[in-house]
């Protein structure tokens, strides 16, 4: 299924390494700021919100993740 959400990522040497589904865009802001004050080398990691359409999947245990990003 393809649906718009707000999405926390992690960027690892300009490539996204993780990213989690976020209610909102002031939750995603706040776990962004809580990251990034945790951490050690500020260098190489990057985070970022966006808004933006995503194919989901729903896992086994019924929590729905990110496949893949559609950025336009």
């Amino acid at each position: 299924m393809v649906e718009v959400v707000v999405a926390l990522l992690m960027f690892i040497d300009h490539e996204i390494k993780e990213h989690r589904i976020q209610d909102t865009m002031s939750e995603c802001l706040k776990g962004k700021r809580v990251a990034e004050r945790q951490l050690k080398e500020k260098g190489s990691i990057q985070y970022k919100c966006i808004r933006s359409k995503a194919e989901l999947e729903k896992n086994i245990d019924g929590s729905i993740t990110i496949k893949k990003l559609i950025l336009e």
